[in-house]
């Protein structure tokens, strides 16, 4: 399906990855607004949002925003996208977000919560590179945690 708001937010994700960060966010805030009634984009927009923030408190509220915008979305709205999505299979992600944003805030009670519900949803990612990337992203919170970091993750 042609979807002109994912193919801004690529667009817009992109250009943050390439360091102009404050007209990303500018963008994928007008977006946010835009779609107010639409809880899938607002779940894909607040979830790489949160990612563009320089301020850990901000990359939490963002996280949040995606975590609560996931419960509007259904199936059948998720597969309008992309015949292949489910809804189930966005949680790991976004579980694992909070979990990270906790720990790096310091709070490893809200981390470690946060991580064994990313942990009870893993099973709805694929054997494919995205659900490696995320069982990857999982054992590094894993380990950090451990540590007692609230350090950024390795990007190795």
């Amino acid at each position: 399906m042609d979807d002109d708001v994912m193919a801004r937010v690529t667009a817009a994700v992109q250009r943050g990855q390439a360091g102009e960060r404050g007209a990303a966010r500018q963008e994928l805030e007008a977006m946010w607004a835009e779609v107010e009634n639409d809880d899938f984009h607002r779940c894909v927009i607040a979830h790489f949002m949160a990612d563009l923030q320089d301020d850990q408190r901000d990359e939490l509220l963002w996280d949040e925003r995606a975590l609560a915008a996931v419960d509007g979305v259904s199936d059948e709205r998720a597969q309008e996208y992309d015949k292949s999505l489910q809804v189930r299979g966005f949680m790991p992600s976004l579980y694992l977000s909070l979990a990270d944003d906790h720990r790096r805030l310091g709070d490893s009670d809200r981390a470690h919560e946060f991580l064994d519900k990313a942990r009870a949803t893993t099973d709805a990612l694929g054997d494919d590179p995205y659900g490696a990337l995320v069982k990857g992203i999982l054992d590094k919170v894993v380990r950090a945690l451990a540590d007692g970091s609230t350090d950024p993750l390795p990007t190795d």
